[in-house]
């Protein structure tokens, strides 16, 4: 993001990001662009505060939008994983993300700045899929408890087959020797069973939303496929 321009007060910034923040617990589809102007407000510039306005506006626009959650029988935990690659143009680290279904509509979604710079998409893929791994062992574990036991691996839906072929191969070769140990734990649930890691399409993959901008026409599919709909009747908050 341009950071040029004259400074603007810190503080203003922050009290209008973390109320963004905040509205993110029930509108997923503003995380990324949220997530983006969170990184700049420390030192914010007129180009971020700007930014931060121009979700304003989309807000004001889509003002009667929220997630719609109608009932259903179908507890079955799938999750999508996504990344981009050296996306931050300061640092050259990528974006990880998922979005974790029920049903028909989400019900809990990440998006977040890798620790690491990643040397390749497949790594950057690798690592943003063991995150959301670790998300979903987690959420198998409350969902037992609260008597939704999943019997059968949780699928996580990744567009990147060579990511795929790393998290069920036990062998390490040149493009994984130099992956940090911790993310290889991807391998272990998928050997235990508890995960199953399978190919989706780059079209269908709904988790894009919270790595990358996106056109106009694949923003609308995949909020709508997020379950956030205009539909006053049935709305409710989260």
């Amino acid at each position: 993001m341009n950071d040029k321009g004259e400074k603007v007060d810190p503080t203003l910034c922050k009290s209008l990001v973390g109320s963004m923040r905040y509205l993110t617990c029930s509108r997923p589809d503003i995380l990324y662009a949220t997530g983006l102007v969170s990184r700049y407000m420390e030192n914010p510039t007129t180009s971020h505060f700007k930014a931060a306005k121009r979700i304003l506006r989309y807000l004001r626009g889509t003002i009667d939008y929220g997630l719609v959650y109608s009932h259903t029988n179908d507890y079955k935990l799938v999750g999508y994983s996504n990344s981009d690659w050296a996306g931050d143009n300061d640092d050259r680290k990528s974006t990880s993300g998922y979005v974790f279904y029920m049903g028909d509509t989400a019900f809990t979604w990440m998006s977040k700045k890798q620790p690491i710079v990643t040397l390749s998409t497949c790594e950057a893929e690798y690592v943003a899929a063991t995150f959301s791994v670790c998300h979903a062992v987690w959420l198998r574990s409350l969902l037992a408890k609260l008597g939704w036991s999943q019997n059968e691996p949780t699928t996580i839906c990744v567009d990147n087959k060579s990511a795929i072929a790393l998290s069920k191969n036990v062998v390490f070769h040149n493009r994984s020797k130099h992956i940090d140990t911790r993310f290889h734990y991807i391998r272990e649930c998928v050997a235990n069973q508890e995960i199953q890691v399978e190919y989706v399409k780059s079209q269908d993959q709904i988790a894009d939303i919270f790595t990358k901008p996106l056109k106009f026409e694949d923003f609308i599919k995949i909020r709508t496929l997020l379950g956030a709909r205009n539909d006053k009747s049935s709305l409710r908050g989260c």
